[in-house]
Formats: C-alpha cells, structure tokens, sequence
C-alpha cells in the first residue's frame, strides 16, 4: 500500500477522533446536575466511593487531545455519580493518559 493511500484513512480517523469527541461517551439523564469539586469542597458530604475509568486516547498512531480525553473521563464520571446517586465528583489521580480515578459523593 502506498503512503498515500496510507495517510487518507489515518486523516480522517484523526478528523473523527477529534470532531466527535464530546459525543462518543453518552450523558446519563441527571449527569449535567453533577458537580465537580475540589477534594477541599467534599468534607461534609458523603463518599459513595471511587471509580476509575479509561476512555480511548489514540487510534493506532493518532493520539487525541488531552482536552478531549480529560471531557471523556468527566462525562464518565459524571454518569458513574448518577448510577451510584451521588451528585459531585473529586477528579484523583491519572495512571496513565486516557484513565484517571474520581471520588464520587452525595453532598445535598
């Protein structure tokens, strides 16, 4: 296969990889209500746990942008919140790019 041939289908996965990015995790009903705090802000509410979570952060040698993985791993998180009834998240540690761990916790 020529490199020509090569770099078309790697340009558009690049293209959809980046245009799609805030659409390819969806929105539980309820996760725009869930706040993200800092682990200074949560000392009076409940923790309900933790979650780590790993989103796709390249397609073969296209990485994406830390900006759309980072909205990935927060929609996550934010859907993880509703399912466990919790209505903020703490944003922890990132193992690696594409995965990072949040507390989740019930502070109304």
């Amino acid at each position: 296969m020529s490199t020509k041939k090569l770099l078309i289908p790697l340009a558009l996965s690049a293209l959809l990889l980046g245009g799609c990015s805030s659409t390819m995790i969806g929105e539980r009903l309820g996760a725009d209500q869930i706040v993200l705090a800092d682990a200074t802000q949560v000392s009076k509410c409940k923790s309900l746990g933790r979650t780590t979570l790993s989103v796709l952060s390249s397609l073969g040698p296209i990485t994406r942008s830390a900006e759309a993985v980072e909205d990935n791993l927060l929609q996550m998180a934010r859907n993880e919140a509703v399912d466990k009834g919790g209505d903020t998240v703490v944003k922890g540690a990132s193992m690696e790019y594409g995965k990072r761990s949040y507390e989740i916790f019930k502070c109304k």
